[in-house]
């Protein structure tokens, strides 16, 4: 008896009322699925199929086991953090078709709801305390109707804090509004992309209610679902958690052969709050977006690829830190 087992239902028992019901998730067979399965409305938990994701009837599922993931990861990361996964399902079902702005609003106030909860709050009395690491810079630069930005932290793996945050923002703002900027390059220094936030930084805006209303004033992601279309990264290595959201508002995206992504941020009681769940899903589309999320597993640059997450996978040229001044 596998970990699944105890999860598989007939997915005939879908149409029944889950009301008070305690499943964190649920396994249905895809070829099982009945003709009219789109007309149901799913339960409050993750609803995963197992079988043929090219199934007519699968999309209207949460998400299809497929590698890198696997059945018995999802149920162990799920059955650890079911409000965190059943508020990332939810969410995507929402804001699947609607507009980016809408879908960041409804998108931070789940994420602030999280904030308070008490997976995220032992996720956060469990993490050691460590030495705030050295602070880091945003480098921007134009050539006539390109603006470069530049990413420089390396000695922190390019984690993303508050001031590199709000730096970002100006930077994403800068090229929302001016309408001579045609192109904009986002780049980092060192071998990963970015690790995501800073989580030395996570739980210092304990009030849920404040932190939402801080992301509604300083998220990156705000002015770079603006600009977006003109907007050209390069991934190299790790690139993680809000990095990887960020970069898919891109309008393209090559990545290094050896270059990474990962959304871990269910391990940690929430889910991606820094615009992930409105970006990723148009670059390769709900199902796959809640499979990151809810199994918390790497992808490469090959998966990345055929998923449609990056464009092309180029083997670019370090940037140069010698190089690097600010206009």
């Amino acid at each position: 008896m596998t970990s699944v087992d105890p999860y598989m239902i007939d997915p005939a028992l879908l149409a029944s009322n889950w009301a008070g019901d305690r499943m964190p998730l649920a396994f249905v067979e895809v070829d099982r699925l009945a003709d009219d399965f789109g007309e149901m409305h799913l339960p409050p938990f993750p609803i995963i199929g197992l079988g043929d994701p090219s199934h007519p009837r699968s999309r209207h599922l949460d998400t299809i086991v497929e590698a890198p993931a696997t059945a018995e990861r999802i149920v162990e990361q799920v059955t650890r953090h079911p409000y965190a996964a059943a508020a990332s399902v939810q969410l995507l079902r929402c804001t699947e078709g609607m507009r980016a702005r809408a879908a960041l609003t409804l998108e931070s106030i789940t994420y602030a709801m999280l904030q308070g909860s008490v997976e995220h709050t032992d996720w956060i009395v469990a993490q050691p305390r460590t030495d705030p690491a050295p602070p880091g810079r945003i480098v921007l630069s134009r050539d006539d109707t390109c603006l470069r930005i530049v990413i420089d932290r390396p000695g922190a793996r390019n984690a993303v804090d508050w001031a590199l945050r709000d730096a970002l923002f100006e930077a994403f703002t800068i090229a929302a509004l001016d309408p001579d900027i045609a192109r904009v390059e986002l780049r980092s220094v060192g071998p990963a992309f970015s690790v995501g936030a800073d989580l030395a930084e996570f739980g210092t805006t304990r009030d849920p209610a404040t932190a939402h209303g801080i992301r509604a004033v300083t998220l990156p992601a705000h002015p770079l679902s603006r600009c977006g279309p003109i907007v050209d990264v390069h991934v190299q290595g790790a690139c993680i958690g809000s990095a990887l959201e960020m970069a898919a508002f891109a309008g393209r995206i090559t990545a290094a052969p050896s270059a990474w992504f990962q959304l871990p941020e269910l391990a940690m009681g929430i889910l991606p709050g820094a615009g992930g769940c409105v970006s990723i899903p148009r670059r390769i589309g709900r199902q796959r977006t809640a499979l990151m999320i809810l199994s918390g597993k790497r992808i490469d640059a090959a998966t990345a690829l055929r998923w449609g997450l990056v464009d092309a996978i180029v083997d670019a040229p370090a940037v140069d830190p010698g190089a690097l001044h600010s206009d």
